[in-house]
């Protein structure tokens, strides 16, 4: 097995990239500027030690390129499923310290055979100093969730990337203390998980599954153990659905996914 996988960020697909910053920014987080990828899609990031939630949506969709042998198109992905599902959290993301490397531990344990796909950007520092960002993403499938895209991403400058101007939020929100997956079966989905997190030993309850990365938990829960956890309610299936996320905050909350696009925020004092 590779050596596991820390969580790295969420992606949450949105149709008004403004609407849903306004959205944590009232909630009191510091949102970033908005971004664009020379793939046709951009986003606005919030950043807390480690690990973001990237607000996504399509900015330009002459620019997108369609999925092509051994290629995984990330804008396509988030085109087609909006237009399939609507917004929501569509993506989760482990850090890589070698794309490359991933991409052929991914193909080895047959979840996805793709070659890795680097890109830059510029982005924009707290501040307001402009800097050049660059990552490269090796992507896997969980063929039984098709509505949720999954990928290793290696910072190439993450000095440029990170900033603890940028995760100063006005409400005192830290660390990411883990994400919360939803299934009808999690079992399911344990050899998908083991391969794609690097991490072979994994808790089992009746309740569904835990992850240990080096950088927060992955749980899978059922929609009765969610409901227990947060009080919310979810739809479950056959496939995953990135349901929600854990906060370490000052005061314990819940945000509702009404407010957030579709993802639950689990504020954890």
């Amino acid at each position: 097995m590779a050596s596991p996988r820390g969580l790295d960020h969420i992606v949450v697909l949105v149709r008004d990239l403004d609407a849903a910053a306004e959205a944590w920014g009232a909630l009191g987080f510091r949102v970033g500027r908005e971004n664009h990828h020379p793939f046709g899609t951009k986003n606005r990031i919030i950043q807390f030690p480690g690990v973001f939630v990237e607000l996504l949506a399509i900015a330009d969709r002459a620019l997108v390129s369609e999925h092509g042998p051994r290629f995984f198109s990330f804008a396509a992905f988030h085109r087609d499923r909006l237009a399939r599902v609507g917004e929501g959290p569509s993506g989760l993301v482990l850090e890589s310290r070698n794309a490359v490397a991933d991409a052929e531990a991914f193909a080895r344990a047959g979840i996805g055979d793709f070659a890795p796909f680097f890109f830059e950007r510029q982005g924009v520092r707290a501040d307001g100093a402009a800097v050049d960002v660059a990552f490269e993403l090796a992507f896997a499938v969980d063929a039984a969730s098709p509505d949720l895209c999954f990928f290793a991403c290696e910072q190439k400058r993450p000095e440029n990337f990170w900033s603890a101007e940028a995760q100063a939020h006005a409400n005192g929100g830290g660390e990411v203390k883990g994400v919360i997956l939803t299934a009808e079966n999690p079992s399911d989905h344990h050899v998908f998980l083991r391969a794609f997190t690097g991490i072979d030993a994994f808790r089992a309850t009746s309740s569904g599954l835990a992850f240990e990365t080096p950088r927060g938990a992955i749980e899978v829960l059922t929609a009765e153990a969610f409901h227990r956890r947060t009080g919310q309610d979810v739809k479950t299936g056959p496939e995953l659905k990135l349901s929600a996320l854990r906060l370490s905050a000052p005061s314990a909350a819940v945000i509702a996914p009404e407010r957030l696009s579709g993802l639950t925020l689990l504020l954890e004092a």
